[in-house]
């Protein structure tokens, strides 16, 4: 990693661990109702993984871990990795506070060599526009995965990407390869409070998600878009149903989610 690319991930990390503290009181975590359910998952990648029952799930760029802590709820043995330190300190707590087993890991992605390999890797919402290089995560998943085992990823769709925060004009290209550097106010958490957070994001086409993943041999099983996001995590929408929120300023339906499954 060169030193420039370091340097923005270390403002990355500082950032997250300056949210993860307003993440853990925010209605939108809501980790009081959280405690009582044990589960944060959504029907999208509920449907998608199965039945989880003694299998072995590596969770990457979990955060405090609400959905590692909800897979191992649902009987899985997971082990859950993020790079910010408060939030492997904090779900690790949660998981202790909770008697939900779950292996924390401090770590970045790409520096991620663990001895095990799993039946499931998994990503889940909002990841993949802080890492720089598809290439080499796809090398860490390939790594990580059994033979037989699968990939899954739900997250926010490139396209939204485009957009500026009110989605109501396109403000970047789709195809950009330049790091996006900003200090913003607030999070999707906590859009309102009068917080700075350094804040660096990459672009990534879908053509690129795929590409990353089919060059590590891995075989497509299934890749659907969505037009509708299960959170409410960002200006002016509305809920069409349970888990199901559309823009109001927007009157065409755009792809807001993606998932993809790959086996090994």
């Amino acid at each position: 990693m060169d030193k420039q690319i370091n340097k923005y991930f270390e403002l990355n990390k500082k950032s997250w661990n300056k949210r993860t503290s307003y993440h853990l009181n925010s209605d939108f975590y809501d980790l009081y109702n959280f405690k009582k359910s044990i589960n944060s998952l959504k029907h999208i990648e509920l449907e998608a993984l199965g039945n989880l029952k003694d299998k072995s799930i590596l969770h990457l760029q979990c955060h405090f871990g609400m959905d590692s802590i909800s897979l191992a709820n649902l009987g899985a043995k997971v082990t859950a990795v993020d790079f910010s330190s408060e939030a492997i300190k904090n779900g690790k707590e949660l998981s202790k506070e909770l008697e939900t087993p779950v292996n924390f890991i401090c770590s970045n992605v790409y520096d991620l060599c663990l001895s095990e390999e799993y039946d499931i890797v998994f990503v889940s919402y909002g990841a993949i526009c802080w890492l720089n290089d598809l290439g080499l995560w796809a090398k860490v998943i390939n790594l990580h995965l059994k033979k037989g085992g699968f990939f899954y990823i739900v997250d926010f769709h490139p396209v939204l990407g485009m957009f500026d925060d009110k989605i109501d004009k396109i403000k970047y290209e789709y195809f950009n390869k330049k790091a996006c550097v900003e200090n913003i106010q607030g999070t999707y958490a906590e859009k309102n409070i009068k917080v700075y957070f350094d804040n660096i994001e990459w672009s990534h086409s879908m053509s690129e998600v795929i590409g990353s993943l089919l060059s590590q041999n891995l075989t497509l099983m299934n890749f659907q878009e969505f037009d509708y996001s299960t959170y409410n995590c960002f200006e002016d929408l509305y809920q069409l149903e349970k888990e199901k929120f559309k823009f109001k300023n927007i009157k065409i339906d755009i792809p807001i989610l993606f998932s993809l499954k790959f086996k090994k």
